[in-house]
């Protein structure tokens, strides 16, 4: 008895001490991009529950001209947010301001001009040193350093993409940084542009163009956590692209899929894509059917499985986002001024609406 005593107690002593490590749910912080075109501000924030999945706590951050996108730096340090105008400068250029992130709350650091009319993405380097904005309409893409004060340099490189087609209009439409490579997402040219760092500027890569059918319009892109699979999404025919790295480290596609459903009827346009942390499933938004469109992949021959496709309970759903729990699929709809919650089953990637909040035409969300 004695012995079974002493052991039972080291159970218990051994689950009290691992309950203890469990570190619980806290609550984070949401930042939100929009557009200020009626009654928006700015940028907001909002507290997140990441046990129920709530928001609450809205609160202006600060006042800029279409915010449309916002970005967090690696080490959460720094936000970066594009002014989706062409009225920045005398120059009918758009504009990126810096932000330092102090007790969850934004304090201006300083803004740029970015050498092309209406910015509406950027990405950062996994080193936090190089930042990369996207021109819609002015078909360019405009890179700057990082200062260690988190502050924006001037314009390092400017990517031309009007010099590359002269039949058609370029629409720089986002950016990601893989390595010493630069890959750029033109939805006007139908192409996704490979660039290779050398020294401090950039030069063709080995594969320069991944090249679309006309009228894919190719917007955002996801890569797999070992970059052997790449997903597109095409706007204008509301399909994602599959690609799969061969030996040479070239893209080839392999597999293509609908994001619609087969009995919608009218006009629909992708906006946004994003894969789980774990790999196990990719998400993409449909702008007029008003869906999320949820897929299985296959992780070793990156194909994708249907699995469903949920409303939005909104209209004109742009960026989405997983919260860092894995629990949670936030969507922005820009229509319809409101931000919805999901709960999201992490076992078969199915999604269940929980509740709403308003907001005036949020159009990008970001976790702390």
């Amino acid at each position: 008895m004695k012995y079974s005593a002493r052991v039972l107690f080291v159970i218990i002593a051994i689950l009290f001490i691992n309950c203890k490590n469990i570190a619980p749910l806290e609550p984070v912080t949401l930042f939100v991009g929009t557009y200020t075109d009626t009654d928006s501000k700015g940028i907001y924030s909002y507290r997140f529950d990441s046990k129920t999945g709530m928001l609450s706590e809205m609160k202006l951050q600060a006042e800029l001209p279409s915010p449309s996108f916002v970005k967090i730096s690696p080490d959460k340090n720094y936000l970066y947010a594009v002014q989706e105008t062409n009225a920045y400068d005398s120059l009918g250029g758009g504009g990126v301001s810096a932000f330092a992130i102090k007790n969850k709350q934004l304090e201006l650091l300083n803004s740029r001009s970015t050498s092309g009319a209406h910015p509406c993405h950027i990405s950062i380097s996994s080193d936090g040193k190089k930042l990369a904005v996207s021109n819609y309409t002015g078909g360019n893409l405009a890179e700057f350093n990082i200062e260690n004060t988190g502050s924006l340099s001037t314009i390092k490189n400017l990517i031309e993409h009007k010099v590359i087609d002269s039949t058609r209009i370029p629409h720089v439409h986002s950016s990601l940084f893989r390595g010493s490579n630069l890959f750029v997402a033109d939805l006007g040219l139908d192409a996704l542009k490979r660039y290779a760092r050398v020294d401090d500027s950039y030069v063709q890569g080995e594969q320069s163009s991944i090249d679309f059918a006309k009228g894919d319009g190719p917007r955002h892109f996801t890569f797999s956590v070992d970059g052997k699979f790449m997903y597109v999404i095409n706007e204008h025919s509301s399909t994602i692209s599959i690609f799969q790295k061969n030996d040479t480290g070239a893209y080839m596609e392999i597999g293509r899929e609908s994001t619609l459903s087969p009995d919608f009827k009218g006009d629909s346009y992708c906006a946004d894509i994003h894969l789980s942390a774990d790999g196990k499933f990719l998400y993409g938004s449909n702008r007029g059917e008003n869906s999320i469109v949820v897929f299985e992949v296959d992780e070793t021959s990156g194909n994708l499985n249907y699995i469903e496709t949920v409303s939005v309970q909104g209209d004109w759903p742009r960026n989405f986002t997983i919260d860092p729990s894995g629990k949670f699929l936030l969507v922005a709809n820009q229509k319809s001024d409101n931000i919805t919650v999901f709960s999201r089953d992490d076992k078969n990637g199915k999604l269940n609406f929980l509740h709403e909040v308003s907001l005036p035409m949020p159009v990008c969300l970001e976790f702390l």
